[in-house]
């Protein structure tokens, strides 16, 4: 799910919600600006460096609601995720996170996993409901290969996925990070859910040797024809707004 520069124009108003979320989910190639602060469809905070081998946040899962003038009729989500590279780096992600939506008084959950240029695959032995708190951690553990894990903290219950070594692509190790998005699917960004608020408590990044905190890492919103979205790095954590 690479960070996109796309205008919102002319995006998706509804998708076919038969499907997995995972399999109609597509990554927009392009890369950013360093200094770049609104974009599409990336809210949060990247650490921009060299080695980032893990990077791990702890949230707690929100209640989507409908945006102002939804319909019932249409799945409006979000996603927020921990990764590694895909804003300076753009060749690679190595990424795993949670999807929320919402269709009319339903809402739904799934937990995933992703090595871009691939697409995002479900985890499908973990329930996820609003107000569990879930851990997500990935790990590099070389250019071309990693794990990632979700724990429930509430409930008890782990998954995990390892990508095996010469897995397609290789990571730049540049990018460190803990976003909200609204991600792309079936050729435009999904419609955007009314998520509340995210906060990444324990956002952490390593480089092996080394282990960064987020207090310097650059935040970035969602801007499409307005802004959707308000980010900030405090010591609480990430903290991710609609608005």
């Amino acid at each position: 799910m690479l960070f996109s520069k796309i205008s919102s124009a002319g995006l998706l108003s509804t998708f076919v919600p038969g499907a997995p979320l995972t399999s109609q989910r597509k990554a927009i190639h392009h890369s950013r600006r360093a200094s770049q602060v609104y974009n599409s469809n990336w809210a949060g905070a990247v650490l921009i460096g060299n080695g980032y081998t893990s990077v791990s946040g702890q949230i707690t899962v929100p209640a989507p609601q409908l945006p102002s003038g939804a319909d019932s009729f249409t799945s409006y989500c979000a996603s927020a995720w921990v990764g590694i590279d895909g804003d300076t780096c753009s060749t690679v992600i190595l990424q795993s996170g949670l999807d929320f939506c919402v269709q009319g008084n339903s809402t739904s959950y799934s937990a995933w996993y992703e090595w871009y240029p691939d697409y995002a695959h479900d985890f499908s032995n973990i329930q996820i409901s609003a107000g569990n708190v879930v851990n997500v951690s990935v790990e590099a553990t070389s250019v071309n290969s990693g794990t990632v894990v979700i724990e429930n903290l509430s409930t008890g219950t782990s998954v995990n996925h390892t990508f095996p070594p010469n897995f397609s692509g290789k990571l730049c190790e540049f990018n460190a990070e803990w976003i909200v998005e609204d991600f792309s699917i079936n050729g435009g960004l999904a419609p955007f859910a009314n998520f509340g608020s995210v906060i990444f408590s324990n956002a952490v990044a390593s480089t092996g040797a080394n282990s960064f905190g987020r207090l310097s890492a650059t935040t970035m919103d969602i801007y499409q024809d307005q802004v959707l979205t308000s980010s900030s790095v405090t010591s609480h954590g990430v903290i991710v707004s609609y608005i």
